[in-house]
C-alpha cells in the first residue's frame, strides 16, 4: 500500500540554542492502524532501524546500526518518546513521535532534540523523513 503524504523537515533552534529536527507527515491511515503497525517488530524497525524492538516505558532498544536508547514515555495511539544515541560514543538525544488524528488519516510529528554538531552530521533529517515514510506504508 502506498501512502500519500505531506512532509516537512527542518532543523530549527531549540530554546537553549541547540538544533532541533522536526519532521511531519500526514498518512492516510487511522491512528489505531498506524499505532498497531508501530508496535510490531516491522513498525519498530521502520522507525528505529533493523533489529530494533519497541518496548514500553523504561525498556531499552537497540538497532543493528549501533543506535540505541530507552523508551521514556509510551502512550498508546498518542505518543512515544525515547532517548537516542547514534552509537556507543554519542551523547543521549531525545526523539518524540506524536500521532494525531487528521481527517481519516494520522498526522505524525517527530521531534529530535538535544542534538550536537556530531549528531547533525549523520543525515538525521533524511533518516527521520524516511522513517515516517516507512511508518506511513503499513501492510494491510
Amino acid at each position: 500500500m502506498t501512502a500519500t503524504t505531506k512532509s516537512g523537515e527542518a532543523p530549527t533552534e531549540h530554546e537553549q540554542g541547540a538544533p532541533v529536527i522536526e519532521v511531519s507527515r500526514v498518512v492516510p491511515f487511522p491512528v489505531d492502524k498506524v499505532w498497531q503497525f508501530l508496535i510490531t517488530p516491522a513498525g519498530a524497525e521502520a522507525l528505529l532501524g533493523d533489529g530494533a524492538k519497541l518496548g514500553t516505558k523504561g525498556e531499552p532498544w537497540h538497532s543493528v546500526d549501533g543506535s540505541y536508547g530507552v523508551v521514556r514515555s509510551y502512550h498508546p495511539m498518542e505518543q512515544v518518546r525515547l532517548t537516542w544515541h547514534a552509537d556507543e560514543h554519542s551523547a543521549a538525544t531525545l526523539v518524540d513521535l506524536q500521532l494525531t488524528p487528521e481527517g481519516s488519516g494520522t498526522r505524525l510529528d517527530l521531534r529530535h532534540e538535544r542534538l550536537d554538531a556530531a549528531a547533525l552530521g549523520k543525515d538525521l533529517p533524511q533518516r527521520w523523513d524516511e522513517a515516517l515514510t516507512r511508518i506511513g506504508e503499513p501492510a494491510t
